[in-house]
């Protein structure tokens, strides 16, 4: 009889705990929704917040820091697009920024247009920007980014060394992503979050990312489990997940797990015992 039917076990140092969001309310959501057609909007390039997006990164931010959240994550990665890294910083940044911090801020005053003072990255987790979890790339002005030259300035604490070029190559005016080869950049992913060393990750992204990256997990677990995980994210919607190595894809060894026998000593178990003399 299989007693751990629907449970599984993993060794802990296999396991990372991600904690994924999307970004909070952009201004091409809301043109989005009164047209479709706005997407392809020039004036929606790397759609940044609006007023209502910036309350829903305020309330975000305070319950990160009443669940003791704020205090675990070792990292932040975002997708390098003004919408999520204006989440990001407001979400997981530090406190207001002075000139008399001696730190440079996360995010500069006013950036992207959002009317926000500056944010410091004075007793935060580092911040790293990631191509891998862009939205959907191509067609759509909202998502293309900035050249790396720009956004510098902007958010100085933020880590843009990944980034292969200066300005977006990735993006191409007339081809759209495939909802396929989205996902398949998803599991790209997923995989290189393995070669990092942080145990609890944030990732702020996007809803597109978010839908085709987890639709390809969840598939040997209860619907409604897989529904937890794959159902569209709302606007600075955070969901917590454990990401298992089953393959041995990363190589970290146990920080908290001990050999024991130390001093040496005889321990033969008394069942291994009963076996080799039974009625004793």
């Amino acid at each position: 009889m299989d007693a751990t039917a629907g449970q599984s076990l993993y060794p802990l140092h296999r396991c990372k705990t991600i904690h994924l969001v999307r970004h909070a309310q952009g201004i091409h959501n809301v043109e989005g929704e009164k047209d479709h057609k706005a997407y392809l909007s020039e004036e929606l390039f790397d759609a940044h917040l609006t007023p209502l997006g910036w309350q829903q990164v305020d309330n975000l931010r305070k319950h990160v820091h009443a669940t003791g959240l704020s205090k675990r994550i070792d990292l932040v990665i975002v997708s390098p697009l003004l919408r999520t890294m204006q989440t990001a910083v407001g979400v997981f940044g530090g406190e207001g920024y002075t000139d008399a911090i001696d730190v440079s801020p996360l995010m500069v005053a006013n950036a992207g247009n959002s009317g926000c003072p500056a944010i410091s990255s004075l007793n935060c987790p580092p911040f790293i920007a990631v191509e891998l979890c862009r939205e959907h790339l191509g067609v759509h002005p909202c998502d293309k980014r900035r050249s790396i030259s720009e956004y510098g300035p902007l958010f100085p604490a933020i880590d843009f060394s990944l980034l292969e070029s200066d300005a977006d190559i990735l993006w191409k005016a007339d081809v759209r992503e495939k909802n396929e080869e989205l996902a398949a950049r998803g599991m790209k992913f997923m995989n290189w979050l393995w070669t990092r060393k942080e145990k609890e990750i944030a990732v702020v992204t996007h809803s597109g990312f978010l839908l085709h990256t987890l639709s390809a997990f969840g598939n040997d677990c209860h619907p409604a489990v897989k529904s937890e995980m794959c159902t569209p994210f709302a606007n600075c919607e955070l969901r917590s997940l454990v990401l298992v190595d089953r393959s041995m894809t990363g190589s970290d060894s146990s920080t908290t797990n001990y050999p024991g026998k130390i001093p040496c000593g005889l321990d033969r178990p008394s069942d291994v015992a009963d076996e080799k003399h039974p009625g004793v």
